[in-house]
């Protein structure tokens, strides 16, 4: 079980000094050295930071601020890594612009060695490798971050392939998640614009993401939730799962072998058909996405593989997404208004489908969902790109600061990732129509008897359940105001400038009535030639011109700041 823990004191990041170093100097390279000074890091810990360079040795000044936090990431390791993959589907936690950038991160690690696998798997099975296969590749099939993959052949002479976790990664994810949390709790306690960003709730979601990721017992059922999903669909070909040989930290499943998508010269050469295979994987994620409301979230060209017959076979369940009725069905609207041109609509569903704390300018938004609109749609639909039409409108909604929630940006970019595999295996590909027959079930089965039945089952249980708390509710509301416990608040909103603006005004006027009498009196003083003298001139009275004097200027300094007389 991957824990993170707050830091109140430095005792704890002292065991991780080190580490703490290597991080920084890492932030540091990469031209974020003003971050670490606003952070404050120095009154926390100050062993070993006269070590770290603060010079960036890195010629990084012409790349972006997303391009120089993904180098950093990369550089950074495996839990930075996976920070930044799973940043790069989280439009409501990041900018958009940084969104790209990090999704371009590689996961591609040197593999660790064939004994470290052979004493996991003796770990976790209980019983040494030799009496569980009776062959194991020395080799990995791949390797990663997080874990690497073995071929291997059981003893009754079955094919498998076992993904077997890292050693150690668990420690190392453990200590980078406790260093990250104690920089987010600084950011959130000296930098305003990154507290708005919440860095701490980020961290402690990453968490929660990454403790499912390392753990294969998730990943298994997974794909035995999709191998049901497409139980009697012939046309895809998920690999069992050894559920006896797998555990959180192994995962055995039965070894596929079949060409990747993308080597479209090898599919050609064994008679498969391109524009059938493209037809069949998009129909399978459009499935998953617009009827079983669960689907494989990255379905790029290395997890998708053909196998005799055109048949599709998916890899890598371990980041998948999920999506309940209403919003697939506010989705299908949203595509609707779109291809229909209806502005007002898509504006309004857009609302309802996104996150937003404050109401955007109606005006402004459904005249540029128009402008969006006019880009896209005056092309035959067949030449419209869906990736580029979702990837323009999750930027349209970022700049109206509307959040696009974790699981809908997963099912947009599943169905962009989809459409350019299909582009590349078949160049005339039209996502659309392929859609259409989807889009138009998912409409017509909210007229289903079957729908309407239950949705008025729903509102019948919710009106009964109401009528049955209100009465209770408003028993209790009586009995506060009885005890006069209950107390209402009243917050203004928009008065704090008003007031602070008055409160300068006043300080203002009173400075300068200040001055004046310092003036005024001072005149007074050296008329009535009021001693001790100096050259002839009241001591006093000199005094006073100068206090009004140093005074005015100050006031005068202090208005020129605002920038206003």
């Amino acid at each position: 079980m991957v824990s993170i823990r707050k830091i109140g004191v430095l005792g704890r990041t002292y065991r991780h000094l080190n580490r703490y170093r290597k991080i920084l100097s890492i932030l540091f390279k990469y031209g974020f050295g003003d971050l670490l000074e606003l952070l404050k890091i120095d009154q926390y810990i100050e062993v070993g930071l006269q070590m770290i360079s603060q010079k960036k040795r890195e010629p990084v000044d012409k790349l972006s601020k997303a391009q120089r936090l993904r180098l950093a990431f990369e550089e950074l390791g495996p839990t930075y890594i996976k920070l930044g993959q799973i940043l790069s589907i989280r439009p409501d936690l990041i900018p958009a612009a940084f969104i790209e950038e990090l999704a371009k991160l590689q996961d591609k690690v040197p593999p660790f060695s064939f004994s470290d696998v052979k004493q996991i798997i003796e770990n976790e099975l209980g019983r040494p490798a030799e009496e569980v296969y009776s062959e194991l590749s020395n080799e990995p099939l791949a390797s990663a971050s997080i874990g690497q993959v073995h071929k291997a052949v059981l003893m009754d002479n079955e094919q498998v392939a076992i993904k077997i976790q890292r050693p150690g990664i668990r420690k190392t994810i453990e200590i980078d998640l406790e260093i990250m949390l104690h920089l987010a709790t600084l950011a959130e306690r000296h930098i305003e614009e990154l507290a708005v960003h919440q860095p701490v709730r980020i961290v402690e979601e990453f968490a929660r993401t990454l403790e499912k990721e390392i753990d294969y017992t998730i990943e298994a059922a997974n794909m035995q939730r999709f191998a049901h999903n497409f139980l009697n669909d012939a046309t895809i070909y998920v690999p069992k799962v050894f559920q006896e040989l797998s555990t959180s930290r192994i995962l055995t499943m039965e070894f596929v072998d079949g060409i990747k998508v993308s080597k479209t010269e090898q599919l050609d050469q064994e008679g498969l058909d391109r524009e059938l295979i493209t037809a069949r994987g998009t129909d399978i994620i459009l499935q998953q996405v617009f009827y079983h409301g669960f689907f494989h979230a990255d379905p790029h060209p290395g997890n998708i593989y053909v196998l005799p017959h055109n048949v599709i076979c998916l890899f890598d369940f371990g980041m998948v997404g999920s999506t309940e009725r209403h919003t697939r069905e506010r989705f299908v609207d949203l595509i609707d208004a779109v291809v229909r041109r209806d502005a007002a609509m898509a504006t309004q569903v857009l609302l309802r489908l996104t996150l937003w704390e404050e109401r955007p300018e109606m005006r402004l938004l459904e005249g540029e969902m128009a402008d969006f609109m006019g880009k896209h749609l005056y092309k035959p639909l067949k030449d419209i790109e869906v990736g580029k039409l979702l990837q323009q409108l999750i930027e349209l909604a970022s700049r109206h600061k509307l959040r696009i929630p974790a699981d809908l940006f997963l099912m947009m970019k599943a169905l962009a990732t989809v459409e350019g595999v299909g582009r590349l295996l078949y160049p005339e590909f039209d996502m659309i129509a392929q859609a259409a027959p989807f889009i138009e079930k998912v409409k017509m089965n909210r007229f289903s008897p079957k729908r309407i039945a239950d949705d008025i089952a729903v509102l019948a249980s919710d009106s009964i359940a109401f009528v049955q708390q209100f009465p209770k509710d408003l028993l209790e509301i009586t009995r506060l105001i009885r005890q006069k416990k209950l107390s209402v608040k009243f917050e203004h909103q928009g008065l704090y400038d008003l007031l602070a603006t008055h409160d300068q005004i006043s300080n203002r006027l009173s400075f300068a009535i200040i001055i004046a009498a310092l003036i005024i009196g001072s005149a007074i003083i050296i008329l009535s030639k009021i001693p001790p003298y100096i050259f002839g001139i009241s001591l006093i009275g000199i005094i006073g011109f100068l206090a009004a004097a140093i005074m005015g200027i100050w006031l005068l300094i202090a208005i020129l700041k605002k920038g206003r007389l």
